[in-house]
């Protein structure tokens, strides 16, 4: 199920990385959507 969820994630969610972020002067729903997609990612490898 993670799997399938990360995939979606990846289509869809903008990446924070590829636009050079910092994480110190992210905004709260930035740091938010990175969480979450850390959490997913964890769990697809597991």
């Amino acid at each position: 199920m993670y799997k399938v969820l990360a995939k979606i994630n990846k289509l869809l969610l903008p990446s924070f990385t590829k636009q050079r972020l910092d994480l110190a002067k992210a905004k709260k729903w930035q740091m938010a959507l990175i969480a979450y997609r850390y959490y997913v990612t964890c769990r697809a490898i597991d």
